[in-house]
C-alpha cells in the first residue's frame, strides 16, 4: 500500500492534560484493575452481571492503554511523531475496542433484561457457557467489522504536511489529508460506525424499555427501587458512551467541527474509561462489601507478620 511508503504523522496532542496526564493513566489502570480484582477474589460477584462488567473493565485497560502511552510521551519528549505503521495499528486497536465496548453494553443490557424481566429463568439462561460465548462474540465481532474502514482508509493517498488536529489517531482527522476524493470512503466508515453504534443503542433501548414496563408492574416502591438500582450504573454507563458516540458517528459531519470533534473523542477515550470503575464501584453494595471483605482479610494475613 502507498500509505507506508511515508514516514510519520505528527500529531497535536492535547496541551491542557499535559500536567495531568501520568495522573490520569495511573487512576485509569489502576482504577479498573481494581475492579477485576475485587470481582475475581470475592466469590459472591461470581455472577454473569460481573463477569461482564470485569469484561468491560478489561477493555477499557485496553483503551486506555492504545492512546494515553503514545500521549505520554508526546507530554514528556516533545516528540510528536508516530509512524505510518504505528499510526494504523492504533487506529484499528482504537476502533476494535471501541465497536466492542458497544456490543458489551448491548450483551449487559440483555443480561439485565433476564434478570429482571425473567428472574426466575435467569441462572439457566446466562449460564456460564452462555456468557463465555455471548464475550468471545463481542471481541470477534468489534474486531472484525473495524477492519472495513481501516483497509478502505489505508487504500487512501495523503498529501501535505502531515499534521494532525488530533490527540491519537483517529479517522476524521486522517481523512481531512487524503489528496483525492473520498466521497465513497467517508460514507462508507460513516455508515460502519453509525450502524454499530445505532444498532447497539437500539438493543439497549428495546431491553429498557422491557425493563421498564416490568419495573412499573412490581406493586411496592421498595421492589421498584431495588430492581432499579441494579441498572442504574450500567445506565450512566450507556449515556456516557452511546452520547458521545452518536454525536461523533450518527450525525452528519458538517454539525460539528474537528475541535469538537476532539472534545467528544475525550470524553469516550478518557473520561469514560476513567469513570467507568468508580460508578460501578461507588454505586454498587455489593462491590463495596466485597472490598471492605477483601481488605478485612488482608488486615488478618498482615497482622500475624507485625
Amino acid at each position: 500500500m502507498e500509505i507506508f511508503n511515508k514516514t510519520s504523522f505528527e500529531l497535536q496532542g492535547f496541551v491542557e492534560l499535559e500536567n495531568y496526564s501520568i495522573t490520569m493513566f495511573i487512576v485509569f489502570l489502576f482504577g479498573n484493575m481494581f475492579l477485576i480484582s475485587v470481582v475475581y477474589y470475592e466469590i459472591r460477584l461470581h455472577t454473569p452481571m460481573y463477569f461482564f462488567i470485569t469484561n468491560l473493565s478489561f477493555l477499557e485497560i485496553w483503551y486506555v492503554s492504545t492512546t494515553t502511552p503514545k500521549l505520554l510521551i508526546m507530554f514528556l519528549t516533545k516528540n510528536k511523531k508516530i509512524s505510518f505503521q504505528w499510526f494504523f495499528a492504533q487506529l484499528y486497536m482504537f476502533h476494535g475496542l471501541g465497536i466492542t465496548e458497544g456490543i458489551v453494553l448491548s450483551v449487559m443490557a440483555v443480561d439485565r433484561f433476564v434478570a429482571i424481566c425473567r428472574p426466575l429463568r435467569y441462572n439457566i439462561i446466562m449460564n456460564p457457557r452462555v456468557c463465555r460465548k455471548l464475550s468471545m462474540m463481542c471481541w470477534i465481532t468489534g474486531f472484525l467489522i473495524a477492519i472495513i474502514p481501516i483497509t478502505l482508509t489505508s487504500q487512501v493517498p495523503f498529501c501535505g504536511t502531515y499534521y494532525l488536529h488530533h490527540f491519537f489517531c483517529d479517522l476524521a482527522p486522517l481523512l481531512s489529508l487524503a489528496c483525492r476524493d473520498i466521497t465513497v470512503t467517508v460514507p462508507i466508515n460513516r455508515f460502519v460506525g453509525g450502524f454499530t453504534t445505532m444498532f447497539n443503542l437500539s438493543i439497549v433501548l428495546l431491553m429498557y424499555m422491557n425493563i421498564i414496563y416490568s419495573i412499573m408492574k412490581i406493586k411496592t416502591n421498595k421492589g421498584r427501587k431495588k430492581a432499579f438500582s441494579t441498572c442504574s450504573s450500567h445506565l450512566i454507563v450507556v449515556t456516557l458512551f452511546f452520547g458521545t458516540a452518536c454525536v461523533v458517528y450518527a450525525t452528519p459531519k458538517k454539525a460539528h467541527s474537528v475541535d469538537s470533534d476532539k472534545m467528544y473523542a475525550l470524553v469516550y477515550a478518557m473520561f469514560t474509561p476513567f469513570l467507568n470503575p468508580i460508578i460501578y464501584s461507588l454505586r454498587n453494595k455489593e462491590v463495596i462489601s466485597g472490598l471492605k471483605r477483601g481488605l478485612q482479610s488482608l488486615k488478618r494475613q498482615i497482622n500475624p507478620m507485625l
